[in-house]
Parts: C-alpha cells; structure tokens; sequence
C-alpha cells in the first residue's frame, strides 16, 4: 500500500475534469492510502451523486481552502475561474506536505512536482505561450514559472492526455507525447427501444460560455425552420463563477416553449433523458474531449458535435461532425429525415477500462 497524494485545483466547477479526478480516486482507494489535495467548496458526497461514484478518502484543503474558494467564486464573474493561479497556490502549500507521499497523482493538467507523478492533461495549462492551441492569459508566464514544469515535462512523470487531439498539443507544447487515456463513461441502459424514443435533443455540459448553451439553443431554432418539431433539454450544472451567462440561458430558455433547461438533475434523471432522446449534441469548439458527448455515445444517442478538437474521437463519423451551427442544424434534420441511427459501441469508454489504466500506471510508476 502506498501513500498517493491527489492533486485537483478545483472541484466547484463541476465538470468532466472533476470527474477525472473523482474516478482516480476510486480506482486506487481500495489498495492505496489516498488524500485529495484541492482547494474547493464543493464536498465530495456531493460530487458522488453528480458523477455515479463511491469515493470515500481524506481530503485536504490547505491555504484555507474553502475560504479560498469563496473568494475565487465571488470574483470569478469578472476576472474568470483561474484555474493555473488555483494550481499555482495549490502546487505551492503541496510541496510542504511532499515528503509525506510516495506518489503524486495531478488530475487538473501538468504541474512541477518534487516526487514522481501521474499526470492527467485535459489540456496544457502552463506554458501557454508556446501552446498551439488555446488563448494566451497575460499572467500565464509567471504562473508557469511558479509551478509549471518549464519547456520539457518531468522524466519522472507518467503524462496522460484525454484525447488524440489534446496529446498532440502536448506534443506541441512541451515535445513529448502523452499517452491517451480516454476518460470513463459507462453505458446507460437505454429507456426505451429507438422507435420509441423522443426525436429531441439534449445538450449537456457546464451552463458556461465556453459550453456554448445559447449556440444550442440556435441549433434546435434552425431545426425547427428545417419543419422538424423538435424539443431541446439543456442539462447542466451551474457553478457561481458563471452565474451572469447562466441569466441568459434561463432567459432564452423561458422564451421558447421547446426549450427546457435542468439544472443539478440526478443521475437517474440525467440517465433517463439521455436513454429515452435521440439526438445528442454539444457545440463548444475545441471541446478536448467531451465526457458529456461520450455519454450520448453511451445511451444510444445519435451525437453530433463540432469538427474540432478532441470530440472527432469520440463521435467517430464525420457525418455527424459540423462547422458551423446551420450546418448543425441541416446535419440533424437531415437525420431526423432519412431516420439515421447510431452505429458506435456504448462501451467504448467504460469507467473499468479507466480503472484498471490508472491503477497500472500507477503501479508501473512505484
């Protein structure tokens, strides 16, 4: 049994990052001593419910941490969530506690660790300067230089990408290519044979910009003028940080009577729609993978998504991938039409695949 130190900046925001980290969690509690360093209001019994996980471990938030959090949640409406400042404070009090641990487990992105380490890269969050992908934050070269791992990733690490796409831009970044490890998503029980399902659509994700809801809300108005009566379910969670951009979401969605917007639903909810539509769609550009989409695939849904970023992996027929949303919306009218019907297998992400991955990574790496 070894002493496994798991690092996540945040929790609150509740994504598919979130979920990476809950699932490591779970993989490696029952043969190892496990500690989750985050700095984080949300509880982990909370986060259970949300993802479908059974996690019970030590968690430590040091600096304060749920003061902390609130403070990033206050300002976050402004100046962002700040996830590589979030690492660069979390990194920072870690490295008092290293010598406690025999392993560090990273599940928010790349960090300089003073032990060996599993790295779990959704997308690079230092050294954006060199990324050849993403946006350049002004900040980012100090917060690189303060936990970043310089031009090159630690040869002690074990770096793990989400996706093909996200690996490449590792590669791109700091030279050296990651592994790709898919992130879990079970399958879903379908609720009801094909013929039978509902011929909507449902999106989930974070209600945030960068999720692109309103874009999806566009989508189904466009599927409508194509003569199609097609219904929308927005599904997601709400964290502060995004709490203006999520006024507006409520707002459109008021205005239409297809639209219904569900916010912090159970997973027996979340289950249900996913089981009983036929069409699942996500609209953020570049998504780096897309847990969200891969539960569509997992339900049975028919998944359209952007023909970008690391989602290209997970729809895997580019019939189904657009560039635009009229071309989102002539692609899902035209298989509402012609009764096109999902061919990808409902495994091909199960959270056991994900579990025994990290546990031989984390194995070999001891």
């Amino acid at each position: 049994m070894a002493r496994i130190a798991v690092l996540h900046n945040t929790l609150d925001l509740r994504g598919g990052a979130d979920a990476v980290c809950l699932h490591v969690c779970e993989a490696l509690q029952a043969d190892h001593e496990v500690t989750l360093f985050t700095l984080s209001r949300t509880d982990i019994d909370d986060l259970n419910d949300l993802f479908g996980t059974d996690v019970s471990v030590t968690v430590e938030r040091p600096l304060a941490g749920r003061r902390l959090a609130d403070c990033f949640a206050a300002v976050a409406p402004v100046v962002g969530p700040q996830l590589p400042l979030r690492s660069v404070l979390l990194v920072t009090a870690f490295r008092r506690r290293a010598h406690a641990f025999d392993l560090a487990v990273s599940t928010a992105n790349e960090m300089a660790l003073p032990l060996p380490s599993i790295q779990y890269v959704h997308f690079p969050q230092f050294a954006q300067y060199h990324c050849p992908a993403g946006g350049f934050d002004r900040w980012n070269r100090l917060w690189s230089r303060l936990a970043g791992p310089g031009r090159e990733l630690p040869t002690d690490a074990t770096v793990l990408a989400n996706s093909d796409w996200t690996a490449d831009v590792v590669a791109a970044t700091y030279d050296r290519r990651p592994t790709v490890l898919a992130p879990p998503v079970d399958s879903i029980p379908p609720a009801c044979p094909w013929d039978e399902r509902e011929r909507g659509i449902v999106t989930v994700g974070r209600l945030a910009p960068d999720k692109r809801p309103l874009a999806a809300i566009e989508v189904v108005d466009a599927v409508r003028e194509h003569g199609h009566d097609c219904h929308l379910h927005l599904v997601g969670s709400a964290a502060s940080a995004y709490r203006q951009y999520v006024e507006q979401v409520e707002a459109a969605a008021r205005d239409r009577s297809y639209v219904t917007l569900e916010r912090e639903v159970s997973r027996e909810r979340l289950e249900h729609l996913l089981g009983s539509h036929r069409y699942g769609l996500n609209t953020k550009r570049r998504e780096h993978f897309g847990m969200a989409l891969a539960e569509c695939v997992a339900a049975g849904m028919l998944t359209f998504a952007p023909d970008s970023g690391g989602q290209r992996d997970v729809v895997g027929d580019e019939r189904r991938l657009f560039t635009s949303l009229d071309d989102a919306a002539a692609r899902i009218a035209r298989a509402i039409e012609r009764d096109e019907r999902p061919s990808s297998s409902r495994e091909r992400f199960d959270s056991a695949r994900f579990h025994e991955a990290v546990r031989h990574h984390v194995a070999e790496r001891l």
